[in-house]
């Protein structure tokens, strides 16, 4: 059931920028989470800004190539702490596996497949 529109979903995919901008500092994230955290938020704004969807201002990347985008990333959210050796920090373990696991239902409830989805709806 994708109960998310392309409209709906740039509205998640700007919460999610802040999200990542804000955590280092609000949840005190060590070096490498924090640095991690800064640089999704900006590979995020460019994903979001380059898509072809509501919020899309250059509209390069067709929405449903944004999707996979997403489907590769939220699974990648939860391991990261693990690969990256950072898992024994609970409270930046937890946001990822927790960002990963959003990402991860938004990327489940999404139309992406909705026609048009950049002509401003």
């Amino acid at each position: 059931m994708k109960i998310i529109s392309a409209r709906n979903h740039g509205y998640l995919d700007f919460l999610t920028v802040g999200i990542f901008l804000l955590a280092p500092t609000l949840l005190e994230l060590s070096q490498i989470p924090a640095m991690l955290a800064y640089g999704l938020a900006v590979v995020h704004l460019i994903v979001t800004l380059t898509s072809d969807f509501p919020f899309g201002i250059f509209k390069i990347i067709p929405f449903t190539i944004h999707g996979w985008i997403e489907r590769a990333v939220g699974p990648t959210l939860v391991a990261i702490p693990f690969i990256l050796n950072f898992a024994e920090e609970p409270v930046a373990r937890n946001f990822y596996i927790a960002m990963g696991v959003i990402i991860i239902m938004v990327g489940l409830l999404t139309n992406y497949q909705e026609e048009n989805p950049g002509a401003g709806k």
